[in-house]
């Protein structure tokens, strides 16, 4: 069962491969387009930076900040490293036992893991996508973010955030499958 693989220590994972993409970004790249069609390379990195503290606000209870503001500033790096361990404190205080509440309902804490995960795998994706840099990636990082997006992510729920699912031949890298479940397309653009 996935969320018996799901762990803080994953999280971390996909945590520091995102982390290491973010800092490879060059200056000359904070303008380019980015498969998540409606953010440039810096407005992406703002996006995840903004996702990781929703997340930390997921598990505290706290009230979710409006979207918007820039959170990263000149030093995308470290706003992006300070929003992680924020993050990995946070479950690490808190534990992946018992129930979360969200706006869609109550899941089971690990479920959270889940998407925190699955979220920052697909992000590292687009980031590495759009400033040339390689996406062969942690591979269990990416078969659980995969399986659990086909477990989770389902048509009603992709709304504006994730497009309908591209079709991806099943002998695609492991992380091009995960970016078409997310209704990326991970053909040369």
């Amino acid at each position: 069962m996935v969320s018996d693989r799901l762990t803080i220590d994953l999280l971390q994972r996909a945590l520091d491969q995102t982390g290491g993409l973010v800092s490879d970004i060059k200056p000359d790249q904070a303008l380019l387009p980015t498969p998540c069609t409606e953010f440039d390379v810096h407005a992406l990195v703002n996006h995840v930076v903004y996702d990781l503290r929703i997340f930390k606000t997921m598990l505290t209870g706290g009230e979710r900040e409006p979207p918007g503001p820039d959170l990263i500033g000149d030093d995308r790096s470290a706003a992006y490293r300070a929003a992680a361990q924020d993050l990995l404190s946070t479950w690490r205080a808190r534990g992946t036992e018992g129930m979360l509440k969200t706006r869609m309902g109550e899941f089971p804490v690990k479920w959270a893991i889940g998407q925190h995960v699955s979220d920052i795998a697909v992000h590292g994706w687009d980031i590495a996508r759009s400033t040339g840099q390689q996406t062969d990636f942690d591979p269990e990082v990416g078969e659980l973010a995969l399986e659990w997006a086909r477990d989770n992510l389902k048509p009603q729920l992709r709304g504006q955030a994730f497009g309908a699912e591209v079709s991806v031949a099943l002998d695609a890298p492991l992380y091009d499958r995960l970016a078409g479940f997310f209704g990326r397309d991970p053909r040369p653009w």
